[in-house]
């Protein structure tokens, strides 16, 4: 056994204290916590990928119009709860250039990021009709979302796709929709962890069912069009960003300034819900929100409850961003395509040293390289790899606490810089050394 960057002793001394009993099922933040206090202790670098955060720079078009509205004396004044008109225009232009299909203004609302979107919606959907009392999460997928609800006492059902995939996803999803009790189905397409994405006949498949059975469903956007297998960055042009949009008017899109323009800070997103939806009444909303329909209780019932109303300078900010990206001005994708490269070259030293990739395939097709990917080592456990890879000084969170059944880890490549590389080289040949002598 050759040593290890980190001593044994340190990680499981601060695993202990922080009362860890269990690291397959360690939060995002106790493990930030275990290397952070690793890192200080040892004097070693870690690699840290656990976190989701975007690591790039803000777009600077959208610093600009936030600077400018705020040196305009925007911040003396509360915004619309419905949001700022320029905004509502530019999100219904971006949703037409990059998704392909039409959704008014008026059904275009900025949140406080794709959180409080996803927290709005899910009050929202949950309440429109009282027989239907339970969000399905086609999984893996953001762990907050589940914790959302339980927030809310909102009871919820999840299955693995990994197994479910093509034309195994309709006789799936009818499974759970046909009890008629789930009022939204809720994924996310890139998918966060497994970078998996939904194809068109998939989207059809959720579509088709989703109208069948009156549920609604909420597509999380937070990596809009990150396939980077695809030139999903000409304005108006296909190929579009696939979306369920194209196969039921039962739709919310999610669409956050978090990773696509690296906004993450202010808080900004849009929620886009279809216009017939929007409008939509129904008999358990009427009669708890004064007759009004699906889209007015979103706004002026949950969004005013939880904020009333989200930043008014970062509305500017994000109107100006994608107002630049549907005119061609702004190339989002290219900005954020780092994130594939860095993915790239991490599978490739992970690969080369006895590791694999968990979900690895979008059907036929290799997965993308993107802001996350998954791995697994073999004859070992999510909590056992994540644990023993402390030792070596990387980071990374257990798939089971994103609803995935599988064992292994999500990477995230957002902070990986260029020499760490070297450094994980050299770490896998101690790992290899260990793992297989």
């Amino acid at each position: 056994m050759k040593e290890t960057p980190i001593k044994k002793e340190i990680v499981d001394g601060l695993v202990a204290e922080l009362g860890i009993k269990d690291f397959a099922k360690a939060t995002i933040r106790e493990v930030k916590q275990v290397a952070a206090k690793a890192e200080k202790a040892s004097g070693v670098e870690f690699i840290k990928m656990e976190m989701g955060i975007p690591g790039l720079p803000a777009a600077q078009v959208g610093v600009d119009a936030q600077v400018k509205a705020l040196q305009e004396g925007i911040a003396h004044s509360y915004p619309d709860i419905q949001g700022a008109p320029v905004l509502k225009q530019e999100a219904s232009r971006f949703v037409k250039a990059f998704i392909g299909v039409d959704v008014a203004p008026e059904c275009c609302v900025p949140v406080c990021g794709s959180m409080q979107g996803t927290f709005a919606s899910f009050l929202t959907c949950s309440q429109a009709d009282k027989k239907k009392d339970t969000v399905l999460f086609i999984d893996p997928g953001f762990p907050v979302q589940k914790m959302q609800l339980q927030v809310q006492g909102v009871k919820y059902e999840t299955f693995d796709v990994y197994d479910f995939r093509g034309e195994k996803l309709a006789p799936k999803l009818e499974s759970y929709l046909s009890k008629g009790k789930i009022c939204a189905i809720v994924y996310s397409n890139p998918n966060n962890p497994a970078w998996i994405c939904l194809n068109e006949d998939e989207l059809k498949s959720i579509g088709t069912l989703a109208t069948k059975y009156d549920t609604i469903v909420m597509e999380d956007l937070a990596y809009f069009a990150m396939d980077f297998r695809k030139n999903l960055s000409v304005p108006f042009q296909p190929p579009y960003q696939p979306t369920v949009g194209r196969y039921t008017d039962n739709y919310i899109l999610l669409i956050s300034g978090s990773k696509a323009f690296s906004y993450a800070g202010e808080r900004i997103g849009v929620t886009c819900i279809s216009d017939k939806l929007f409008h939509r009444h129904y008999p358990d909303l009427a009669a708890r929100y004064e007759g009004l329909p699906f889209g007015p209780v979103f706004s002026t019932r949950m969004l005013y409850a939880l904020s009333s109303g989200t930043s008014h300078s970062a509305q500017f900010a994000m109107a100006a961003m994608l107002k630049a990206a549907t005119d061609g001005t702004y190339d989002f994708r290219k900005e954020v395509s780092v994130y594939g490269e860095r993915a790239h070259k991490l599978k490739d030293i992970f690969c080369r040293y006895g590791f694999h990739i968990v979900y690895d395939k979008d059907l036929d097709e290799p997965v993308a390289d993107g802001f996350y990917f998954t791995i697994g080592y073999k004859g070992m456990t999510s909590g056992e790899l994540a644990k023993e890879l402390m030792y070596y000084g990387v980071s990374a969170i257990c798939l089971i606490t994103t609803g995935s059944h599988q064992e292994g880890l999500r990477v995230c490549t957002s902070f990986i810089e260029d020499h760490q590389y070297a450094q994980l080289e050299e770490r896998m040949k101690i790992w290899k050394i260990n793992h297989e002598s």
